[in-house]
């Protein structure tokens, strides 16, 4: 700053947290609800030097606040919260750490593990019970005052597309496009990357409509990874709720703010819709070891969930040291205000929620009538978002498949493992895939809820890739540096009799066919079908059940091994499915004879599945047909076949079409037949005396 800086600040206005700036001045507000006294402190442009600290007015309803006049966007700040040291009582206030606004647009300095970021004396008898006095202002993040915020250019929220034609395609920010042909090289990792015309043509090839994007708030890598050399590659450790990651800004670019927000608005322009996976559920402070960066030292007890009658404690329901008490109504303003700002300013269209029940514990366990939920079905801004949970936490009752309110979809854990087990042949048997191929009903058939609630996957960013889950039996996860003893170990996978890569080609066919097979079921399933990136062409890890902290060809997208036959059958799965809405009910269907569309599950002789037929171990192949309201009969017929064999299939109310052959690596012959011989480890669909033409245009 060039100008005299001023001695006191003017009362601000305590309606809207955060730094507002406006033509002359800016307005600053932060919640702490037992601080005695918060200082704004303001830095040089370096962030290194302190220039100056002011008393904040208030509290006012809990919020501290105050209006710098003359002051304007760029100008560094941070603040620092007096009140008592008393950890055993939940309070950690220490004046001598700078704390990061949680409210902040834009994020200053680089990170490094240090001792003084620590609110506590670090390697002393007593632990965390004697205050560190070194002042960590030269070192800490610092707020940058943001512009004022701009509407993103983006389409009215009834231009989002229905649930019912939603193809969700996970993928990672930076590692979708560090090897994609056609991106330039200066723009590989970015956000600019993944908006780059060769990412949207691939985007478009395949048929997806929503790219759910990994974490890209701002995150800190853990204090035990920077000690390893390695980083927090999926980004599962944020500090700042309303900031972009700088990680994947282009260099000399805009800014990440600039660039994120043009990314969104490229692929919104292409038909695209863009929804983050965000992380509610804790915060880079981590446990009780942990630094003093943001929250604990605004307001520890406010900002998270202690444990009952030894709050030096805190509940760990994330698994990574600490859990936000959403509850508070401070915190639940919290969660919302970031929600609208990326909608409103960044304009994505949804979220996918980190380990969600988080989001709706109470003093009682989870609570699908808890207040957060409550706020976010009031909301007019986030009335028409897309709303997705991860329905499990770490913490007790921490499972709630199934029991998430209104609009939200949710992934299903249980259509990933029955996929697996029933083409794998790990004992899952006909009844418990079909009931998982028709959008789990004994999950989502309640309270007006529909199938499209259920998002279909075989494989997500954590655990096994698809290739990998037909590859490997073990994990190998040594690269972690945590003793092979991270990730899932227990995931539903095989490898047929080899572990990893493989010149047998036997055991290259089996393993080809039954990936397939599990893509063609998650596509053409009843519900929301979900992609991982890179499934759709075989992408693999090694086997790394767990690459988190893989930012490395490990965790990248291995584009040089595409599979152009496996991205041929994705792209021709959705285009069905997109072609023709019975592929894609979203209402559950009727059995046959009593109205709406109707399904009808067939054994390989033709006749009605029977009750003895459903508990029949021995046999798995079996299929069934999908009839439209009012329909005389079927029109579509799906055949699924998992064992190594060959079985011959009688086909009632025929005849019928191949349209598709999960097994082939060429489209089916249309010739009409009412019987087939269905091949091994395949997936068929068939349309009733589908006309030729079909075969190539849907």
């Amino acid at each position: 700053m060039n100008r005299a800086l001023p001695t006191a600040l003017l009362p601000g206005t305590p309606a809207a947290l955060g730094a507002q700036a406006d033509a002359g001045g800016v307005n600053f507000a932060v919640f702490s609800q037992h601080a005695a006294r918060v200082q704004l402190c303001l830095f040089d442009a370096s962030g290194e030097r302190e220039l100056q600290r002011l008393d904040l007015h208030g509290p006012d309803d809990g919020v501290f606040h105050g209006r710098l006049e003359g002051a304007g966007p760029g100008l560094l700040y941070g603040y620092r919260a007096h009140g008592p040291w008393q950890p055993s009582a939940g309070l950690r206030f220490n004046p001598h750490k700078l704390l990061l606004d949680p409210y902040a647009r834009d994020i200053a300095g680089d990170f490094h593990w240090r001792d003084e970021l620590f609110g506590h004396v670090r390697g002393q008898a007593g632990g965390d019970s004697q205050m560190d006095t070194r002042d960590s202002g030269p070192f800490a993040l610092k707020a940058r005052v943001a512009l004022p915020d701009a509407p993103a250019a983006r389409a009215p929220a009834a231009a989002r597309r229905p649930v019912s034609e939603l193809v969700l395609y996970e993928l990672h920010a930076k590692g979708f496009t560090m090897s994609l042909p056609g991106i330039p090289d200066a723009l590989r990792g970015t956000y600019a990357g993944l908006a780059h015309p060769a990412a949207v043509a691939h985007f478009k090839a395949l048929g997806v409509t929503t790219l759910c994007l990994l974490p890209v708030h701002y995150a800190l890598d853990e204090e035990a990874l920077a000690r390893r050399g390695l980083r927090n590659y999926w980004g599962y450790n944020t500090l700042g709720f309303f900031c972009p990651s700088p990680r994947y800004a282009t260099p000399g670019g805009p800014g990440a703010a600039a660039e994120f927000k043009a990314m969104v608005a490229t692929l919104q322009a292409a038909g695209l819709e863009v929804v983050l996976d965000v992380v509610f559920n804790h915060s880079a402070e981590g446990d009780a070891s942990g630094p003093t960066l943001s929250l604990r030292g605004l307001d520890n007890g406010s900002a998270y969930r202690l444990v009952p009658g030894d709050r030096r404690q805190y509940e760990n329901h994330s698994g990574c040291g600490n859990t936000l008490r959403v509850i508070h109504p401070r915190i639940t303003q919290l969660v919302l205000d970031a929600l609208r700002y990326w909608v409103q300013v960044m304009g994505v269209d949804g979220f996918r929620f980190d380990l969600a029940p988080v989001l709706g514990r109470t003093r009682h366990g989870f609570d699908a009538s808890a207040p957060f939920f409550v706020a976010l079905r009031q909301d007019p801004t986030l009335a028409n978002v897309h709303l997705i949970a991860e329905p499990w936490d770490t913490g007790p009752g921490g499972y709630q498949l199934g029991r998430f309110p209104g609009r939200f979809l949710e992934w299903n854990d249980r259509f990933r493992d029955a996929v697996r087990g029933y083409w794998l042949g790990t004992g899952v048997g006909r009844g418990e895939f079909a009931r998982r191929f028709t959008g789990s009903s004994d999950l989502f058939q309640h309270g007006q809820r529909q199938p499209t609630a259920s998002v279909n996957y075989v494989a997500a960013h954590d655990g096994y890739t698809l290739a990998d889950a037909v590859s490997h039996r073990d994990r190998h996860n040594l690269a972690n540096g945590e003793g092979n003893l991270d990730g899932h170990a227990h995931e539903v996978c095989g490898n047929f009799g080899v572990e990893g890569d493989t010149a047998d080609p036997g055991v290259r066919e089996a393993r080809r066919r039954v990936r397939r097979a599990m893509l063609a079921t998650a596509l053409l399933a009843q519900g929301t079908p979900m992609l991982a990136a890179g499934d759709e062409f075989g992408n693999g890890q090694g086997g790394n059940n767990n690459a988190y902290c893989q930012d490395n060809a490990t965790g990248w997208l291995d584009w040089a091994r595409a599979d152009a036959d496996d991205i041929a059958l994705a792209s021709r799965l959705l285009a069905l499915r997109r072609a023709h809405p019975l592929l894609r009910h979203p209402r559950w269907f009727a059995p046959a004879g009593h109205g709406g569309a109707a399904l009808h599950w067939q054994a390989p002789h033709g006749g009605e599945m029977q009750i003895s037929d459903w508990h029949h171990g021995h046999e798995r192949a079996f299929a069934c047909q999908l009839a439209a309201a009012g329909a005389a009969a079927p029109e579509w017929c799906l055949v699924f076949n998992p064992g190594d064999a060959a079985v011959p299939f009688a086909l009632a109310h025929g005849p019928w079409r191949v349209l598709l052959d999960s097994s082939a690596a060429a489209p089916p012959a249309p010739a009409p037949l009412n019987a087939l011989d269905a091949p091994a480890r395949s997936l068929l669909l068939l349309r009733r005396d589908a006309p030729l033409q079909e075969t190539a245009d849907d």
